[in-house]
């Protein structure tokens, strides 16, 4: 198994997006790249602790790539809005790759390279930084999309494409 971390707004629907992948073993939302330990919903929403709602994804790699995950991340997300996705707007919103060695953030910045003359023209501002401490959003937040049937947010549905 391996790990990859992805923020792309609202942590419900990027969750849901990548719990319908083949291959994605299990996910959960929470919290990463800001600079208090144990941060709560309420406080990451003040814009104090540099949090973004993150999903974190546990994978099979010989079931999937994490080229593929790269890929799925941005389609289903606008990477060229910063510290915003649809309404939802505030920095714990921002798009983040939260890579956990040198082979992902190779592989994420090929993929942000490729993107970026290909399909938005330059215009990709999505962090890329190391993957840092990870805080587990409350119960109330993991899997919310599939408990509810509600909170996919800005996530439209895009079927899932090999790559």
């Amino acid at each position: 198994m391996e790990t990859a971390y992805f923020a792309g707004g609202c942590f419900w629907g990027v969750q849901h997006y990548f719990d319908q992948m083949p291959g994605v073993v299990s996910t959960e939302a929470g919290y990463m790249g800001g600079h208090v330990s144990h941060p709560t919903y309420e406080q990451v929403c003040t814009h104090t602790t540099g949090h973004a709602e993150t999903v974190k994804i546990e994978f099979d790699s010989k079931q999937v790539s994490y080229e593929t995950l790269v890929r799925q991340f941005f389609r289903m997300h606008n990477p060229t809005q910063r510290n915003r996705q649809g309404s939802d707007v505030g920095d714990n919103y921002r798009s983040a790759i939260f890579y956990n060695s040198r082979q992902q953030k190779q592989i994420a910045k090929v993929v942000i390279d490729e993107l970026n003359t290909t399909n938005f023209n330059g215009k990709i501002v999505t962090e890329l930084a190391e993957a840092g401490d990870w805080w587990s959003a409350e119960a109330y937040h993991q899997k919310y999309a599939e408990r509810t049937g509600q909170g996919m947010c800005h996530i439209a549905y895009a079927p899932i494409e090999n790559s």
